[in-house]
């Protein structure tokens, strides 16, 4: 502004000169600006110009760190997320390094042993041919007082003779039972031995499979952002005719009715709804639909409420049917909610309940009555609770989302003693917070697990009632004769 000013009070002493000094101009009709004006506005104009273009440089730099700082931020976060998942790893990769050198020493011994065995295999088969050896010079013995008793035939024995032939016959009959026993023990250590060998192998399979597990667990670790495959959507009306449509089933236990023995993706119609495929396990005595399964981490569960409720994953590996697709089987009424579990270590275990499921108004809440099993029951802690994922927060946990803390989505209750959606670990986790963000169920107050193998199925109360007296242990070949709880 104080340039500006300068050529202002130039051409107000040029004006103002000739009143000063007391002389007239003669009037002039046009008066041309002097150069000097000139250059000076020019100057003035420049000089706006060039604050102007300060001005809106210094935005675009105020813009342009304000931009840098947002991204920076973003890249240290994303550093704090890379290093908490690498401290995962190392952990991971620490403990299976512990595994492996347990069973490496596992194996050392049970090689040392099968030596052992080996060796006194030897020792008895040399015993058992020096008997062998024996009994024949027994026999030769024998058929030599055959021939004298022959000789003798027509004359009578002596006393002598006789004793000596009993005590002949007592001694084969002992070196007889000898042998027996021999070849008995050699059987029992040949099959000692057969025993150990499968323990080894099994061992070294173990520790192939745990290596091989670490690299697949990389993999998933690397690819756990991509998005779960969208089950088979409803089958449009039009696609099918009316007939055809009338004639499905409203379930797989109804198939199993029609005579249907083989487990495998068919499609139903559950209380006139759209139809939709599910997967029927028909190695149960009544026939069971299938909701969810979990058995090899293939696919992660860590998705959407849109997802959760139309349904993700591959029927034939791991998979989550839907909630819509689940309440549709609800709605028919008098179901059995059937639960099966198997963990790292221990035995395989079940549990099942009478259960309802209200619509998507009511963000699909559960009801339960608990029937039987041979499980601890913590799901009734769960009745009543609307499901929750990541981007739906409906848990009664406040300042909290159980489904994004702990990996997927469930009917949470304060997050609760259950959750068979969460991450798949490749083994038991030793830590309360990872079994936690793993697929676990609470055994007890103190003692929670986590979960090798799970399925969920639906059937009617009334297939539930036809097959009462069958033992838990025929329901499914997902259950092994092995109800044991882990201790």
């Amino acid at each position: 502004m104080r340039i500006a000013s300068i050529p202002l009070l130039f051409v107000l002493s040029a004006a103002c000169a000739p009143a000063l000094c007391g002389k007239e101009e003669p009037p002039v009709a046009q008066l041309e600006p002097p150069a000097e004006t000139q250059s000076h506005s020019t100057t003035l104009e420049d000089v706006h110009l060039l604050e102007n273009g300060l001005l809106q440089l210094g935005q675009s730099l105020r813009e342009f760190v304000q931009k840098t700082k947002a991204q920076i931020n973003d890249i240290l976060q994303k550093l704090n997320i890379f290093n908490h998942t690498y401290h995962q790893l190392s952990v991971l990769n620490s403990e299976i390094k512990q595994e492996e050198e347990e069973l490496k020493k596992t194996t050392t011994a049970l090689k040392i042993t099968s030596e052992e065995i080996n060796n006194l295999s030897v020792e008895i088969s040399f015993k058992v041919d020096s008997i062998v050896l024996e009994k024949g010079r027994l026999q030769n013995k024998v058929e030599g007082l055959e021939k004298k008793m022959s000789s003798l035939s027509q004359g009578l024995m002596t006393k002598e003779q006789v004793a000596e032939i009993d005590g002949l016959r007592d001694v084969i009959n002992s070196q007889e039972q000898s042998i027996l026993e021999l070849l008995k023990a050699v059987s029992e250590q040949s099959d000692q031995i057969n025993h150990q060998r499968t323990k080894i192998k099994i061992l070294e399979e173990k520790l192939k499979a745990t290596a091989l597990a670490q690299e697949t667990m990389d993999r998933m670790h690397e690819f756990s952002s991509i998005e779960a495959p969208t089950l088979t959507p409803y089958l449009t009306s039009g696609s099918t005719s009316t007939a055809a449509m009338m004639s499905l089933p409203s379930d797989c236990s109804e198939l199993f009715n029609r005579g249907e023995r083989v487990s495998g993706v068919y499609t139903i119609r559950p209380n006139g709804s759209e139809p939709f495929m599910a997967f029927c396990d028909m190695s149960t005595t009544y026939g069971a639909t299938v909701i969810q399964r979990r058995r090899d981490g293939s696919v992660n569960f860590d998705q959407t409420w849109e997802k959760y409720e139309n349904g993700f994953g591959d029927f034939q590996g791991e998979y989550w049917l839907g909630l819509r697709k689940i309440y549709s089987l609800a709605t028919q009424g008098n179901s059995v909610l059937h639960i099966q579990l198997e963990f790292w270590k221990q035995g395989r275990c079940f549990v099942k309940y009478r259960f309802y499921l209200n619509g998507a108004g009511s963000n699909y809440t559960i009801h339960l009555t608990h029937l039987s099993g041979n499980l601890p029951d913590p799901m009734s802690n769960h009745t009543g609770m609307k499901f929750s994922t990541k981007d739906r927060d409906n848990d009664n946990l406040q300042d909290s989302n159980c489904a994004h803390d702990y990996r997927g989505g469930w009917w949470f209750n304060a997050c609760g003693d259950i959750n068979l959606n969460g991450r798949y670990f490749y083994m038991r986790r030793k830590g309360r917070s990872e079994r936690r963000r793993a697929i676990w169920w609470k055994l007890s107050r103190k003692v929670s697990y986590s979960l090798r193998l799970t399925q969920i199925s639906v059937h009617p109360v009334a297939a539930l009632s036809t097959t009462s007296s069958t033992s838990a242990s025929s329901e499914t070949d997902f259950l092994l004769s092995s109800t044991n709880i882990p201790q």
